[in-house]
């Protein structure tokens, strides 16, 4: 299955993207794209979701909060 990409976001000098999988289990999986510049890092998480919205929305307040408190190493 592939990654969908949802809404494109810019925080600050990065660029935020929520990427979305639908599991073979039916479920939906969260992961974020943070991009600086040529150069992105591409975080995944545990939790699934039963919705694709809620998923989206995971990733996006995840991936705002790693730039925001500056947790990316």
């Amino acid at each position: 299955m592939t990654l969908q990409n949802y809404n494109i976001e810019r925080v600050g000098n990065y660029v935020v993207t929520p990427l979305i999988k639908l599991s073979d289990n039916g479920f939906f999986q969260a992961a974020v794209s943070i991009r600086r510049g040529m150069h992105d890092r591409v975080f995944r998480f545990i939790p699934d979701f039963t919705s694709d919205a809620s998923a989206v929305r995971y990733a996006m307040d995840e991936g705002r909060s790693m730039v925001l408190l500056n947790q990316l190493g």
